[in-house]
């Protein structure tokens, strides 16, 4: 292509970029994006694996602090405590592993996985020592690439890495899951349920999973609330609206007798709500 009289080159026509992307290398990520949409287009490649692939993009362009879980939100076990007192929470939270804490979640002393518990209370050995059993605690900035964090899980085989800001304070934790999420979308589990047509279903005697884009009058009538619908439309507007940002997962909010709380979010809007009947709640966050 030869210069322009200001000796500059012309600007590419349409037909040339796709040419270009079409029959010799993409020039940029942008042209390799195309190319790959169009393919999924005439039915190359599935939609999914689109999906996927603009994931890995995405997460060479993204820091940890775009998905952790915030400080505030960190479910942990501390070492001053027994496990028959931190086992509740252990069994109410659901996770698989769990920082533990020295008093303070700025005093992280290891990673305690939910299942070596089991030694305890399965055979009752009363010489278990939860030390005994802690994983390292790996510590990571804020400011670290998740493609970056990815090679660096799959290479010490970590699942977990608390997050610390520029003092050295603990600001949140991440872990492997997280990042894969925001390759291969949300990873499923036991609250997922594919049915199109329901939108709640019950889990427990006392527990319920809701669709965030359940429609408040449906909502209403199965929960016999009366909730509003003239602000939003759906419990997840609802829930975004009491809380007053986009929460993430494991935010719990209280709305009249009824606990919220987020099973899966991302970065646009809230996708799933664990819903959970309380006495004498009010319309406030829960701490």
């Amino acid at each position: 292509m030869n210069d322009d009289e200001n000796g500059q080159a012309p600007a590419r026509s349409f037909l040339d970029r796709l040419g270009h992307a079409l029959l010799g290398e993409p020039a940029d990520r942008e042209d390799l994006i195309e190319v790959l949409r169009s393919a999924q287009k005439r039915e190359l490649i599935d939609r999914d694996a689109l999906d996927m692939i603009e994931g890995v993009f995405q997460v060479s362009e993204m820091q940890v602090r775009d998905i952790m879980v915030p400080r505030a939100q960190m479910d942990a076990v501390d070492k001053n405590q027994t496990p028959e007192q931190y086992l509740p929470a252990v069994i109410e939270t659901g996770h698989s592993r769990f920082p533990m804490i020295d008093g303070d979640k700025d005093k992280v002393v290891g990673i305690l996985l939910a299942k070596d518990l089991l030694r305890y209370f399965y055979k009752g050995d009363m010489t278990f020592n939860v030390y005994d059993f802690l994983r390292p605690a790996v510590f990571i900035p804020e400011s670290k690439r998740l493609n970056v964090l990815l090679r660096e899980f799959r290479s010490s085989r970590n699942h977990m890495a608390i997050v610390v800001d520029e003092y050295g304070g603990v600001s949140g934790l991440v872990t492997i899951e997280d990042v894969l999420e925001q390759i291969v979308g949300e990873i499923e589990d036991e609250y997922d349920f594919d049915s199109d047509d329901v939108n709640i279903m019950q889990r427990g005697e006392h527990e319920f999973v809701a669709k965030a884009l359940t429609p408040i009058e449906d909502f209403n009538a199965y929960f016999h609330t009366q909730f509003s619908d003239e602000e939003v439309d759906t419990i997840g507007g609802l829930v975004v609206t009491t809380l007053g940002h986009l929460p993430k997962r494991g935010e719990k909010v209280e709305i009249d007798n009824l606990r919220f709380e987020v099973l899966r979010a991302d970065s646009r809007r809230v996708h799933l709500l664990k819903v959970t009947p309380v006495a004498n709640a009010s319309r406030q966050v829960a701490g």
